[in-house]
């Protein structure tokens, strides 16, 4: 696993969660990525980068899209649990 080069931006507040829920599970960006687009999604791998580096607004689609693939409730990505 590589260490991130660039500290945390602001744009949004689950980056970081989505990035520890997908390692807990030994999810790769690549396998999120691939889920994401089955479920309806459509968003690039920069994209999902940037999500994760909180550089990037997430929408509420996606967001629920996140929470059902991380098997996490949205509430957990959103810091609220």
């Amino acid at each position: 696993m590589r260490t991130r080069k660039l500290a945390l931006g602001n744009r949004n507040i689950i980056g970081a969660q989505v990035t520890q829920a997908r390692n807990k599970i030994g999810m790769k960006q690549s396998e999120l990525l691939a889920k994401l687009q089955l479920s309806g999604i459509d968003i690039s791998s920069p994209a999902l980068s940037l999500l994760e580096g909180q550089k990037r607004p997430v929408s509420d689609i996606e967001l629920n899209a996140l929470a059902d693939i991380l098997q996490v409730s949205v509430d957990w990505l959103l810091g609220r649990e």
